[in-house]
Formats: structure tokens, C-alpha cells, sequence
């Protein structure tokens, strides 16, 4: 139970800051209208949502070479 509550709550917190960021919006079209005697209306709203796309791409990256010395080793010569 304790993990669901997590859960849930990082949920809920993921998407309170894909609402501040402005990542996620939403715009009510559509007004609510409760029913008279029939009917009703149910509220519309337009979800405007951010897009990431991902890539690949192959490239050549320089590695330093690393030497580890233990403690009373002389030093490598270079």
C-alpha cells in the first residue's frame, strides 16, 4: 500500500511540473452546464501536449587513457 502511495504521488508530481514547464497545457473549449430537466453538457478540453523526439547518431569520442598507481610503486616512466 505504501508503495502505491509513492507511486501515485511522484505520478502527481511529474505532472504538476509538466504543467508549470509548460509542456503540458490544457484549454477548455466547452463549458460545463448542469441538466434542467434533461440533458446537460459535459466540459470539452483541447490537451496541447510537447513532443521529444529521439535519435541516434555514431560518433568518435577520444577516451583518455588512465594509469593506476598503487601506494609505494615507483612512478611509470614516460
Amino acid at each position: 500500500m505504501r508503495a502505491f502511495l509513492v507511486m501515485l504521488g511522484i505520478v502527481a508530481l511529474a505532472i504538476l511540473a509538466a504543467l508549470l514547464t509548460g509542456f503540458l497545457r490544457f484549454d477548455q473549449t466547452q463549458p460545463a452546464q448542469l441538466p434542467r430537466l434533461e440533458g446537460g453538457q459535459a466540459p470539452k478540453f483541447n490537451a496541447d501536449v510537447g513532443r521529444i523526439s529521439v535519435g541516434t547518431e555514431n560518433k568518435t569520442v577520444a577516451v583518455p587513457d588512465v594509469k593506476v598507481q598503487k601506494a609505494g610503486e615507483p612512478a611509470p616512466q614516460q
